[in-house]
């Protein structure tokens, strides 16, 4: 009996990584249901994955029994409440793998470092390395703040589509924490434009007067996420950001490639 050309990938990829093609499956079901916006249907799995509904019915059973899916009441699939547990914990644990490439961050820049990811629609800070200086930037790690006014919230929205931005700013609403803050979507979708055509965001004195934010987002990261450096606006200065650019652009993608890089904790 001829297999379909999904199932024939999968074993292949099991047999080569000796994993469980059931597992590689519910975690592929998973990701699929996190990228349609965390709700699907039976149909739309099949249609996306190529698995026949048989074997995804089966597999959402098992996970809607260990609690990482649940019914809804029409009949559709929503990602389960247990899942909320192992996000926390990797945030917490990816802030921890990339205190060694912020830490070199603050040696060859000589500021303050940080690293931040996209959680629903504000931005949370998971690790920070202070600067040396005795004039420097401090954020407590766990801090919220909405993306408009701050560079690792322009870094990290510049790969999104420009509706999905709207929206975002639609449900955040766009306060002004400063008089240099963007207030209007029309201006922060300018300067995604401004953070695509650079490779980097500034924050300068949005978030706060007298303070320079330069933030790029770290590529092909698991879950959204920019590291950035924060200082004084006399010492993060035009001259020293063209210094300070390819310092984090470099940076980020080893931090990328560690985090990307299976079976493998990222050191540096």
């Amino acid at each position: 009996m001829p297999t379909s050309s999904a199932s024939t990938t999968d074993s292949a990829r099991s047999a080569a990584s000796g994993g469980v093609q059931s597992l590689e499956r519910a975690f592929d079901l998973l990701e699929r249901m996190a990228d349609a916006g965390g709700e699907v249907g039976l149909s739309e799995l099949s249609a996306s994955s190529g698995l026949p509904l048989p074997t995804i019915h089966r597999l959402m059973r098992t996970l809607v029994a260990c609690g990482y899916v649940r019914q809804q009441p029409n009949r559709r699939y929503a990602l389960g409440p247990r899942l909320i547990r192992l996000g926390e914990s990797a945030s917490r644990l990816l802030g921890t793998w990339a205190r060694p490439y912020l830490a070199r961050l603050v040696e060859e820049t000589g500021e303050t470092a940080n690293m931040a990811l996209l959680d629903g629609d504000e931005i949370v800070y998971v690790a920070q390395v202070p600067s040396k200086h005795s004039m420097r930037m401090f954020t407590e790690v766990g801090r919220r703040v909405l993306p408009h006014s701050t560079g690792v919230g322009k870094a990290l929205l510049s790969g999104f589509p420009p509706e999905e931005v709207r929206a975002l700013l639609g449900r955040t609403g766009m306060p002004a924490a400063t008089d240099k803050t963007i207030t209007t979507p029309e201006g922060f979708l300018a300067a995604l434009e401004d953070v695509r055509r650079q490779g980097y965001a500034i924050d300068d004195n949005e978030q706060e007067i007298g303070v320079r934010c330069l933030a790029v987002p770290v590529p092909d990261s698991p879950t959204a996420a920019a590291i950035s450096i924060s200082g004084p606006a006399g010492r993060v200065t035009e001259s020293a950001t063209e210094k300070i650019v390819p310092v984090l652009q470099q940076i980020a993608v080893e931090l990328s490639q560690a985090l990307t890089t299976p079976g493998t904790a990222p050191s540096a």
